[in-house]
């Protein structure tokens, strides 16, 4: 238990360092904007983009690998049953309203990090493109308040994971 209160301390140190020492009116901004760019809806658009161009093993890699994330997502949420900062830390009001109770692991960084692994596989020569973004996921979730630093960290891994899962399996 004491390993898991030493990574607890040293989450909420980090988290406070930099909610320290960003521009809270523009960050706030920008990271709203590329929170809500992680939201499911888009993964759906891109998924029917990819089908509509007849790539229908691209839709199921997509389709089978975020039905595993997901799953893994919710046992891992309601098992853990993490706290948001807003709940847990004194004087401290997340800048959005998140859209479930607990935050271990981040379902947007998951998710990000899902989708920047398939569409590297397909288009390698956006690789960097691609996991900049989701790494500004993972980031936007902590500058607005409602993730500490390890729920994104296992949230990229999550995502990955379920991602080469899925081209384990499909491919």
């Amino acid at each position: 238990m004491n390993i898991l209160n030493s990574i607890h301390n040293m989450d909420v140190t980090t988290f406070y360092w930099l909610m320290a020492r960003k521009r809270r009116q523009m960050l706030t901004r920008a990271s709203r904007i590329i929170s809500m760019s992680a939201d499911g809806p888009l993964y759906v658009l891109i998924a029917l983009l990819l089908w509509s161009f007849g790539h229908s093993l691209w839709t199921a890699i997509i389709a089978f690998g975020f039905i595993v994330e997901r799953l893994l997502y919710f046992v891992l949420k309601r098992s853990f049953k993490r706290n948001r900062p807003a709940d847990i830390l004194d004087d401290f009001t997340s800048f959005i309203r998140p859209s479930d109770q607990f935050s271990f692991p981040s379902g947007h960084t998951s998710g990000a990090f899902f989708m920047a692994y398939c569409l590297s596989e397909w288009f390698p020569e956006f690789y960097m493109s691609f996991y900049s973004w989701s790494v500004m996921v993972g980031m936007s979730r902590i500058f607005l308040g409602v993730h500490f630093p390890t729920d994104t960290a296992m949230g990229a891994i999550l995502g990955s994971t379920c991602a080469m899962l899925s081209f384990e399996v499909l491919v």
